[in-house]
């Protein structure tokens, strides 16, 4: 059976405009097209693959409109006043860590590619302790789940961001080192943004966030440091 298909050339003629013409005047002229063509079919895409994460990754479903991350840029502290995104994004959130930087899921469409991401960015310090300190102990075992997660799906490592030195607090030499020095962890991948207009966009998204769930899974499990969150048991090991 055929998949649906989302998005139009409509939506992508909006992308492209707002990049060129990134104010408010430009936008609300044009808010009924947003509406229709980029607001109303992103929720519905973001129930699709809810719909096919209960399956796989259940705490990480939430309403559409809690996923789905708003138009408008957070100006305040950015040298960039555009007061628009130039894309359409969304983050499923690991329930119960929506407000922090746990591990998740992040995709977006703009006119130049359909981005899938996977993993933790930029954790909060704790979380960032959390995180190196397990993986000076299970790096082995990350390194296996990073290794089946890309194979045959076109992932990578995600940010090249990383510390040119050891963090405190851990050996100079150790068999870790890229992991213990990254800044974010997980996996991503760059699909043409002609993509986004075919009948196969739900399937493709859907089948590289299946591949990195292990990765998830383990990020979050070193961050929620043992304990299981229902019933404040030991939880059991990864590994």
């Amino acid at each position: 059976m055929a998949g649906q298909v989302f998005f139009t050339e409509e939506t992508m003629k909006f992308l492209r405009g707002l990049k060129k013409n990134n104010d408010r005047e430009w936008f609300e002229a044009r808010r009924d097209v947003y509406e229709r063509a980029l607001k109303a079919p992103m929720l519905a895409f973001v129930e699709a693959i809810n719909a096919k994460l209960v399956e796989f990754a259940p705490e990480h479903v939430r309403p559409a409109n809690k996923i789905t991350m708003r138009i408008y840029r957070d100006t305040r502290f950015s040298k960039n006043k555009a007061p628009y995104k130039t894309q359409l994004p969304a983050w499923w959130a690991r329930r119960g860590m929506e407000k922090t930087s746990g591990g998740g899921y992040y995709m977006h469409i703009n006119p130049q590619e359909v981005l899938v991401a996977a993993g933790v960015y930029m954790p909060e310090r704790e979380q960032l302790l959390k995180i190196r300190t397990w993986m000076a102990e299970n790096h082995a075992a990350y390194r296996k789940l990073l290794k089946t997660a890309m194979k045959g799906h076109g992932l990578s490592l995600s940010g090249d961001d990383a510390l040119t030195r050891m963090p405190k607090g851990f050996a100079a030499e150790h068999p870790a080192d890229e992991l213990l020095r990254a800044k974010n962890w997980g996996v991503s991948v760059r699909l043409p943004a002609e993509l986004a207009l075919q009948p196969t966009l739900l399937s493709e998204v859907v089948k590289r966030m299946k591949a990195a769930t292990p990765v998830v899974e383990a990020l979050n499990g070193a961050i929620l440091a043992g304990v299981d969150e229902r019933e404040g048991r030991p939880r059991k090991a990864l590994f």
